[in-house]
């Protein structure tokens, strides 16, 4: 049974997948080398996981948080600060370790053997954002629930910040058009298509850069932000140079990555 802060996020989600979906559709940003026929693979493997992780790790962020308030754990629970102030701290520095996260996925080998499943698709759009190895996944959770625990974050702000990070994750990974001045604004508050699709350039100066998924203030802060490609989003190569020859990617091809 669904309770009401999965049926939250599951609403939201097909929201924002729709109109991501829409979007590109009307107005994309790059022409699809391989198109979207990579769907048949990366919408079975976002199944695939959101299934397995609600079996494997029952719990989640959100209940831990539950857990958090009612033993009035962590670091949160010894301060005396409005309620929205505590929300507001626990949201970023929810965010702070998902980006530190993501930062060590790329540079401890055997996560990045599991990470590259993401990396290795040779488009961008809406689904690749989606498009995460099972492992990859409950790992992440692991470490979104010590967080939670370890910052004492309310329920409300552990659903805001899991929310939130689905959403942006389609929002900045889709193939959308939008107005440079627009984009400049954004990129100011949130991470926009334009300055993460820089991270899944196949050069490795470029997707070293640039890890945020909610905020952009952290790769400026800690000196990861790169502004553009090098060659430009119409001509910049989406994806991993040993995968380039490797367009049909099943999801069992996807599962099986990080073992070959």
């Amino acid at each position: 049974m669904l309770t009401p802060e999965a049926i939250v996020r599951l609403g939201a989600f097909a929201g924002v997948f729709g109109l991501m979906a829409l979007w590109e559709l009307v107005a994309p940003r790059r022409r699809l080398r391989i198109g979207k026929r990579r769907w048949v693979g990366n919408l079975p493997l976002t199944i695939f996981n959101t299934i397995l992780v609600r079996v494997a790790v029952p719990l989640g962020a959100y209940g831990a948080a539950e857990v958090a308030a009612e033993r009035n754990w962590g670091l949160l629970h010894l301060v005396d600060a409005p309620g929205f102030a505590e929300v507001a701290v626990a949201v970023l520095l929810l965010d702070l370790a998902i980006y530190l996260q993501h930062r060590v996925f790329h540079v401890v080998p055997v996560l990045w053997r599991i990470h590259k499943v993401h990396h290795a698709d040779n488009d961008f759009d809406v689904t690749t954002g989606l498009r995460f190895h099972t492992a990859s996944i409950v790992l992440s959770m692991g470490v979104k629930m010590a967080v939670t625990i370890a910052i004492g974050a309310s329920p409300l702000a552990v659903m805001i910040a899991e929310t939130a990070l689905n959403l942006t994750a389609m929002f900045n990974h889709a193939n959308i058009r939008m107005p440079v001045g627009l984009d400049r604004i954004l990129r100011l508050f949130i991470v926009t298509p334009d300055m993460h699709r820089v991270h899944h350039s196949i050069g490795r100066d470029e997707y070293s850069r640039n890890f945020g998924f909610n905020f952009p203030w952290w790769d400026r802060l800690l000196g990861t932000y790169r502004d553009q490609p090098a060659s430009g989003h119409s001509a910049m190569t989406i994806g991993l140079d040993e995968y380039q020859a490797q367009p049909r990617q099943s999801l069992w091809w996807m599962i099986a990555l990080p073992f070959r």
